[in-house]
């Protein structure tokens, strides 16, 4: 266990998977799936992700008051994330996710975010110090806004999903993370500030930028694809970790790439992602 200290920042949902042979057309409807429900959300997967491969994490999140909240924060309890910092919703609903997985892991999602949406800056303020800082776009821009002025040595935004922010906010963090059609979105205003820009590129691997520069790159390791859900969000969770560990920037870059393959080895989001024992005998089998 690393022993850094990360709080994520951003959404909760209750994912409910049909994993089918193949993605409708618009108008299709596709039968014959098989139905699962996991927990989910962006900034609860980078939370447990983070978690799993050595942090103590905190999270600070919005739920309803409903079925769905409980079988959400389920792993998050289980495998010790602080949720001390939660706040439970009187009227929003739990955040849903609706996903369709076809026979060769790609996916397609839509999300009824609920009590996420409300997630406020009053609920972020007066935590921390912590050793990095997660965030994503899940949640109201200036709830991460607020996230950004938590003592930290590294602010990090996964930009998923894409959506306008003030160019004040990207410049002010230190890792950005994007993939391919997110980078296209929001273009050189990505590499405007000093600090490092993550990109992951698909079948390509990843690339790591700092001040605008390539200063590392790794190609995507070759694993069995089950599910792609949640691989991004893996990416995501050990790159804070290892940064903020302090790992040199080729070997944080492999590191997350490492986890991220083993994660598309696994159904569910949550479910699959996987543990430092697991990730480090992954790493040391393809060096």
């Amino acid at each position: 266990m690393s022993g850094v200290r990360i709080i994520g920042v951003g959404s909760v949902n209750l994912d409910l998977v049909a994993a089918c042979d193949r993605l409708p057309a618009p108008g299709e409807t596709v039968t014959g799936a098989r139905f699962a429900k996991y927990p989910g959300g962006k900034g609860a997967n980078q939370a447990l992700a983070a978690r799993r491969l050595g942090a103590v994490v905190s999270m600070i999140a919005r739920v309803g008051k409903d079925a769905h909240a409980e079988a959400a924060l389920a792993l998050l309890r289980e495998d010790g994330v602080d949720l001390s910092h939660l706040v439970v919703d009187e009227e929003a609903a739990t955040g849903v996710a609706l996903i369709a997985v076809d026979a060769e892991g790609e996916n397609q999602i839509v999300v009824a975010s609920g009590a996420n949406g409300k997630l406020e800056p009053r609920d972020v303020e007066g935590v921390g110090p912590a050793d990095a800082v997660l965030c994503q776009l899940e949640v109201p821009v200036a709830a991460v806004e607020a996230a950004g002025r938590i003592d930290t040595k590294l602010f990090a935004i996964n930009l998923a999903p894409a959506l306008p922010v003030p160019a004040g906010l990207l410049e002010r963090a230190d890792l950005l993370i994007v993939n391919e059609g997110e980078a296209k979105f929001y273009g050189d205003a990505l590499y405007r500030g000093e600090g490092m820009v993550a990109k992951t590129l698909g079948r390509e691997g990843a690339v790591l930028y700092r001040a605008g520069k390539e200063v590392a790159r790794m190609p995507v390791y070759a694993v069995p694809v089950i599910d792609t859900v949640g691989a991004g969000d893996t990416f995501c969770g050990a790159l804070a970790v290892a940064l903020a560990e302090g790992m040199e920037e080729g070997a944080a870059l492999r590191f997350a790439s490492g986890a991220a393959a083993l994660a598309v080895t696994k159904e569910g989001a949550q479910p699959s992602l996987p543990w430092r024992k697991d990730v480090e005998a992954f790493l040391q089998d393809k060096a």
